[in-house]
């Protein structure tokens, strides 16, 4: 039986820069997996939309699929709109974690953070779109505590909308508390409209977005896997590796 599709969902931007960031990112799991189909779809702004892409997807018989969100946290896009979307289809479909919770991604976050000379000492602001929903801040919370656990600073968090503290807040309380020097680190998969305000935050130094990095690529398949294996019965030796 063949290894379920891999749908890699993102949110989907008008930035040209970060539409080439997300399109690397899908061809390097793309480049990574060889013997496992891989199509890309959106949530909003760009197409095709994941639903029609499942739609696609799943039209042969048997075919089998695993949406993939290429977003950090849990929100609505990924409890409605993609969780809508794989509804449809029964058991022929199945949503996969968003990518935020593997340590994969909070190792990212520490690099990016080193690129930048972060230094013992620095306070760190993990810099988050922001969301209404109480599940999308626990999990930008917790990769916060996950970089803390690195960083021999204060480390703490702000949101570019939808969400308190703002990051020029973040910032802001960061000097007064008696920081020398402000880094935001981007908790942002790729380039686009919040990226460009954060050099407006007050901070010293912004770090650059997520992707590409092998480490998501890595991050994106162990999701997808942990989904696969319970589609259709599909073997394990259909199925690609997570390394």
């Amino acid at each position: 039986m063949p290894a379920p599709v891999l749908i890699a969902c993102a949110h989907g931007t008008r930035d040209p820069e970060g539409r080439a960031t997300v399109r690397a990112l899908v061809e390097d799991v793309r480049g990574a997996q060889p013997g496992c189909e891989v199509r890309e779809a959106f949530v909003d702004v760009e197409t095709p939309r994941v639903g029609d892409v499942l739609a696609d997807a799943l039209a042969p018989g048997g075919a089998t699929a695993v949406v993939v969100p290429l977003l950090l946290s849990p929100g609505y896009h990924v409890h409605v709109d993609i969780a809508e979307a794989v509804a449809v289809h029964g058991a022929r479909a199945a949503a996969a974690e968003p990518l935020g919770a593997d340590p994969r991604v909070a190792e990212v976050l520490l690099r990016r953070l080193a690129e930048v000379g972060t230094a013992p000492g620095d306070a760190v602001v993990v810099a988050a779109a922001g969301s209404s929903d109480a599940r999308s801040h626990r999990a930008v919370e917790a990769v916060a505590a996950r970089v803390a656990t690195s960083h021999p600073g204060p480390v703490s968090v702000g949101y570019g909308s939808a969400a308190a503290p703002n990051v020029g807040s973040a910032v802001t309380a960061a000097r007064s508390a008696g920081a020398g020097r402000v880094v935001v680190a981007s908790y942002l998969l790729a380039p686009g409209h919040f990226l460009g305000r954060l050099a407006a935050s007050g901070a010293d130094v912004v770090t650059a977005p997520l992707a590409p990095h092998p480490l998501l690529v890595a991050a994106v398949l162990a999701r997808y896997r942990a989904c696969a294996s319970g589609l259709g019965g599909a073997p394990d030796a259909a199925l690609p590796s997570a390394s």
